[in-house]
């Protein structure tokens, strides 16, 4: 009995320690792409972005999917959950909702799994490359292109789900646009996967429609974390903002 004790007692610790670990790695990731963020690049320093973020705005939220952040995900090797940019994901939503001025929140997917899509011959090789190697059967890509938990929990009645069609944009072939302009948004905010990609891209699309794009930069990740650096700062020199979560929470005027 005492050994079962001991047994039980030590399988404690072990899992604790473990806990601990993971913490401090996860810790560790979040510090990392806090370091990441640039200093705000001289022009947008003459702004007053909390007086931007009083603007009507819009938050989106891209390809944050199961694909990126289970272990089982057609994108697993990226290993995104063992980074900071979904728990910042998290912080930016939270404060947005108690914003009044935010009238909208999309959540836009990007499924891997392309093969029923319009593609040319650059897309339909590109494309191949991704999954062509992976035996997933439909209802396992359903679950692949699925919000990841966290961030399903945070949907609430009236936000827009869809997904990305198009190369890296959601300015085309998607609803956006449209919910965009009908609410009158101003600022858009965007988090997500991947900051080189979809994120640089949503924000080069809004800028180029006349949107004010701000970026939150570890609430966003690259396919390696020593990319993410780069892509913020060449998104924050030529078209968006890139500011932190905490930023985010204290231009809106929030204590974090």
């Amino acid at each position: 009995m005492q050994a079962v004790r001991r047994d039980i007692v030590a399988g404690a610790v072990g899992v604790a320690a473990a806990s601990a670990l993971d913490a401090s790695a996860a810790q560790a990731a979040a510090d990392d792409e806090l370091k990441a963020i640039p200093e705000l690049a001289p022009h947008w320093k003459k702004l007053d972005l909390a007086a931007i973020l009083r603007k009507p705005a819009a938050f989106a939220s891209v390809s944050q999917n199961n694909s990126l952040y289970q272990p089982w995900g057609a994108q697993a090797a990226e290993k995104q959950w063992e980074r900071g940019n979904l728990a910042a994901t998290v912080k930016v939503v939270n404060a947005a909702r108690k914003a009044s001025n935010f009238k909208s929140f999309n959540w836009i997917g990007y499924e891997v799994f392309r093969a029923n899509y319009p593609q040319s011959e650059f897309d339909r090789v590109q494309y191949e490359s991704w999954t062509g190697a992976l035996d997933f059967p439909p209802e396992k890509q359903k679950a692949d292109n699925e919000l990841v938990p966290e961030l399903r929990a945070l949907v609430q009645p009236g936000d827009l789900e869809f997904n990305e069609l198009a190369f890296q944009t959601a300015f085309v072939g998607t609803q956006l646009p449209l919910e965009l302009s009908r609410k009158r948004i101003d600022v858009l905010v965007l988090t997500g996967i991947h900051t080189d990609w979809c994120i640089e891209g949503n924000a080069r699309a809004a800028r180029d429609n006349g949107y004010l794009p701000i970026v939150i930069g570890d609430a966003t990740g690259t396919k390696k974390p020593e990319q993410l650096a780069g892509a913020l700062e060449r998104i924050n020199n030529f078209f968006a903002p890139v500011i932190s979560s905490d930023t985010f929470v204290r231009l809106l005027g929030q204590s974090n």
